[in-house]
This record gives C-alpha cells, sequence and structure tokens, in this order.
C-alpha cells in the first residue's frame, strides 16, 4: 500500500528583547547558571507579573512577516503541568485567544514553491532548562522567562525534506523581520515535530508521533526520517501505532523513545488572573507593519529582475540579510552586480567564515570591494593581484584599493615588450616545451602564460600575455583562453 506522510512543526523562537517576557531580568544568553532571576521569574509567592510590551510588538511583527492575522484582541493564560524546570508549575502562554493566526509561508522546495499554513504564532514564557550527568540532574533558571513566539504550522508538509526546508525559511523570515538571533546552538530557535502517516488519499490524520526539542535543520530532517520508517515499519508489520514521544541525539543521530501518551495532556487552562486582556488597536497594528522588511523570496525575485542574477546566486545572497545588504550597497556603487555576487559568495564569504568576522564587521567596505572591481574592470588590474590586494585590507591595510596598488607598484602591465622579453628567457630555459608545441601539441603553450606571470610577479595583462604567444608560436590564441577557462 500507498502512505502518504503528514507533518506539522511547532516552533519556539526566543524574541530580542532587552528584559524577560514579565519581569525586568536581562534577557541574555550566559553560561554561568542561575544567575539571571528574580523572585518573578522563578514564581515566588506574592510576586506579579507585568506585560513586556517590546516582546508583545515583537510578536505582532514576526507574525505579519508569516502573514498573519492580527486579531483585535488577545489574552494570556496559564498552562499548567509540572517539570523540575518549571518553578510556578504552570507556564503563562496564550490559549484561545492567540496574538495572531491564519499565517501562510511560502517556501522553495527543490525548485518549486509551496505555501505551507501557520495556524497560530502565539506568546508564551520560556522554562528553564535541565543539565543531564551521570547520576544526577541539575536545574538552570536562567532561561525562565525568556519571552517566546510559538509558531504552529498546518500539518501540510509531506516529506522531511519539505519539513526542513520549511524551517530554514521561517529562520530567514524571523531574522529578517529581526526580533529573534534563531541561532539554535544556543536554543533561540526549537522545534518540535508531529508526523504521522496514512494510506495516499485518506483525510483522516493517522495516530501521531512526535519528536522534541530539536535544535538543528539536519537534525530534525533526519530524525523526522527515523520516525517514518519507524511508523512505515510498524504498518507494514500489523503492529497498532502508539502515541509516542520521541528524543533526537543529534551525536549519535538516532531517535529513542521518551514516552508513550496513554491521553491527551490536560493542561487545565484559564486565564491569568494578573494580567489583563490586551485590545490591539487596528493603528498600532499597522505602525508595527510599517516596520516590516522586505522578506527573503520577494528579495530574492528582485535581485533576479534587477540585477540578473541567477536563481541559484540570488538564492544565495538572500540567505544572511546583512549580506544581501552588503551585495546591494556594492552593487549600487560599482553597478556590477555579478561581479559583486562571485566576489561576495565566493572570497568575502569564504575570509569571513575563517576569520570568524560577522560582514557588518568586516575591513573590506562595500566601497573598497566595489573600488577593486573598478580597477579589475579597467584593467588596471588583474584578478589575481585583486586578490592580493583583497587580503591586504583584510589583514588590516587601511589605504583604498587605489592607493594599495599605486603604492606598491601593482597595476597590470600591458606594454608587449616586456612580455616578449619574458617570454624569450622562457624559451631559452625550456626548450623541451617548446619542442612539444612545434610538435603539435599547442595546448603545451599555457606552460609559458605560468612563466610569464611567474617572472613579471603577476602584473602582466593575461590577454596580451596570450596574444603574444599565439603569436610567437603561430597558434590560435583561442587555445590559450579555452584551456586557461578548463583550469
Amino acid at each position: 500500500m500507498d502512505y502518504e506522510i503528514v507533518i506539522g512543526l511547532e516552533v519556539h523562537v526566543q524574541l530580542l528583547t532587552e528584559t524577560k517576557m514579565f519581569c525586568s531580568c536581562r534577557n541574555q544568553f550566559t553560561h554561568e547558571p542561575n544567575s539571571n532571576v528574580c523572585p518573578v521569574c522563578i514564581g515566588m509567592p506574592g510576586t506579579l507579573p507585568v506585560i513586556n510590551k517590546q516582546a508583545f510588538e515583537l510578536g505582532i511583527l514576526g507574525a505579519l512577516g508569516l502573514g498573519c492575522e492580527i486579531p483585535e484582541l488577545t489574552k494570556f493564560d496559564r498552562k499548567h503541568y509540572y517539570y523540575p524546570d518549571l518553578p510556578k508549575n504552570y507556564q503563562i502562554s496564550q490559549y484561545d485567544l492567540p496574538v495572531s493566526q491564519n499565517g501562510i509561508i511560502e517556501v522553495e522546495v527543490d525548485g518549486v514553491r509551496k505555501k505551507f499554513g501557520v495556524t497560530r504564532a502565539h506568546l508564551e514564557e520560556d522554562a528553564g532548562k535541565l543539565m543531564h550527568e551521570s547520576s544526577h540532574s541539575n536545574v538552570d533558571l536562567n532561561r525562565t522567562g525568556t519571552p517566546l513566539l510559538e509558531i504552529v504550522s498546518e500539518p501540510d508538509m509531506r516529506s522531511p525534506q519539505e519539513a526542513r526546508a520549511y524551517l530554514e525559511m521561517l529562520k530567514l523570515i524571523l531574522q529578517y523581520t529581526g526580533i529573534s538571533d534563531c541561532n539554535m546552538e544556543e536554543g533561540s530557535l526549537r522545534c518540535d515535530a508531529n508526523v504521522s502517516i496514512r494510506p495516499r488519499g485518506e483525510t483522516k490524520l493517522g495516530t501521531k508521533n512526535e519528536i522534541k526539542n530539536m535544535n538543528s535543520f539536519r537534525g530534525v530532517e533526519a530524525a523526522l526520517t527515523m520516525v517514518v520508517d519507524e511508523l512505515l515499519r510498524q504498518t507494514e508489520a500489523g503492529e497498532a501505532i502508539r502515541q509516542v514521544t520521541w528524543g533526537y541525539s543529534i551525536d549519535r543521530n538516532q531517535i529513542f523513545k521518551m514516552r508513550v501518551k496513554e491521553d491527551a495532556n490536560d493542561y487545565r487552562y484559564f486565564p491569568d488572573p494578573d494580567l489583563p486582556a490586551v485590545h490591539v488597536g487596528r493603528d498600532w497594528v499597522e505602525a508595527i507593519r510599517a516596520r516590516l522588511p522586505e522578506l527573503p523570496l520577494a528579495k530574492k525575485d528582485r535581485f533576479m529582475k534587477d540585477y540578473g542574477l541567477s536563481d541559484y546566486d540570488a538564492g544565495l545572497m538572500i540567505q544572511d540579510k546583512k549580506m544581501a545588504d552588503y551585495f546591494e550597497e556594492t552593487t549600487r556603487i560599482s553597478n556590477m552586480p555579478k561581479e559583486a555576487a562571485n566576489w561576495i559568495q565566493n572570497d568575502l564569504a569564504r575570509e569571513l567564515s575563517s576569520r570568524k568576522v560577522a560582514v557588518e564587521d568586516t575591513a573590506m567596505k562595500p566601497e573598497a570591494l566595489a573600488e577593486l572591481l573598478d580597477l579589475v574592470s579597467k584593467k588596471t588590474i588583474n584578478v589575481p593581484t585583486a586578490r592580493r590586494v583583497f587580503m591586504k585590507i583584510l589583514d588590516g591595510d587601511t589605504a583604498s584599493p587605489a592607493a594599495i596598488v599605486e603604492k606598491e607598484g601593482l597595476a597590470q602591465v600591458s606594454d608587449t615588450g616586456p612580455i616578449k622579453d619574458a617570454l624569450e628567457e622562457a624559451i631559452k630555459a625550456n626548450p623541451k616545451a617548446v619542442a612539444d608545441i612545434e610538435g603539435g601539441k599547442p595546448a603545451t603553450a599555457m606552460f609559458f602564460v605560468g612563466q610569464i606571470m611567474r617572472t613579471m610577479k603577476g602584473k602582466a595583462d593575461p590577454e596580451a600575455v596570450a596574444g603574444v604567444i599565439a603569436e610567437r608560436f603561430g597558434i590560435d590564441p583561442e587555445i590559450l583562453k579555452s584551456n586557461k577557462k578548463k583550469k
């Protein structure tokens, strides 16, 4: 029998606020356990929560980025359950009147754009964190009270690959809106997945299995694949599928059973008596909507239309909003979008990664890269020399690219006289290569390109070099160009 996979995701995103959701503790990641807590966030008797307006507005901004509707009335509820890292024995969350609902995320999956529904995005506070040792567990309450936006998707995904693509686009949208850094290593973005299978054509959902607290794209895809395989195995073996909650170990790349649910959880929701309902005025919503940036896929479409980037290049360029902004500024100054994209995606991206520097902090500013592109375009320098100048600036030279070229005498030599002299010198030193060319192996002439460049310290104009060699040996200069491309 042919089965269909049904997947829905619940994503918890920590919001970039100065303070926590309902108290004045600083909202910042720290490795020092229990150093960022107060009586409110750890639930001491007699304390009262106060809604963080910044968190509320960031929640609305993120929801608008997901295409959600913002109801005029919302409230906070108490969600009751016991867990060692939840001091109050309840979590302040939202139940029947969330801050947003009915959204749509457009995602590219294998080159095809698909739309996935968002049921709701609601505000709540985070719980603490358990740190497990071999014989005991420690509780760190620093995270307790951190403002969260929980984003619940419709069960619209039909493969682990679609779930990963959805999660990647969701992260991009949230980073573009600026509501979260989405740092998965620090737990700023965590994902729970619900998955079931059913005979293809069936509309009723099968018994769901849940995978808890995944914090990597690779982990989400791998864990879902493993659980789907287990559900298919059970079905084909005639076993009854039970409602299992799974964990996933990224280190071992394994899933493991956490618990089997016999009944649905009863969280005994009721409105939080210490927090008022919030009337969300339309003017307030529109003021927040005005803060929305251009979103990733819209930016990709514009990069392809306005700058002539390929689908692949535009897709790479939008993966980091600040990198995309860097590209636009470089292109605005240079008017060379394809060249700018090539340098940014290859040379700049490689160096930023190896040096562990953010693009906004790099010494190679957009105006410097634009000037470098201009020097190459005007054939003042060749590409290898441009890379030398590029590295000098990254290594701390504060002069402009043009000033470095002039100071160090790096300008490209197009005069054929010195090139011919360098060629004759190489010919005298390499008679076998000459014999190979004259014996019917014209591609060997590429050897002399390298010899000339070495003699002239990389400053010779490649086209002039190719022309001189071709004339000297009576070969087609295109041979040199085609071989150069292969290299």
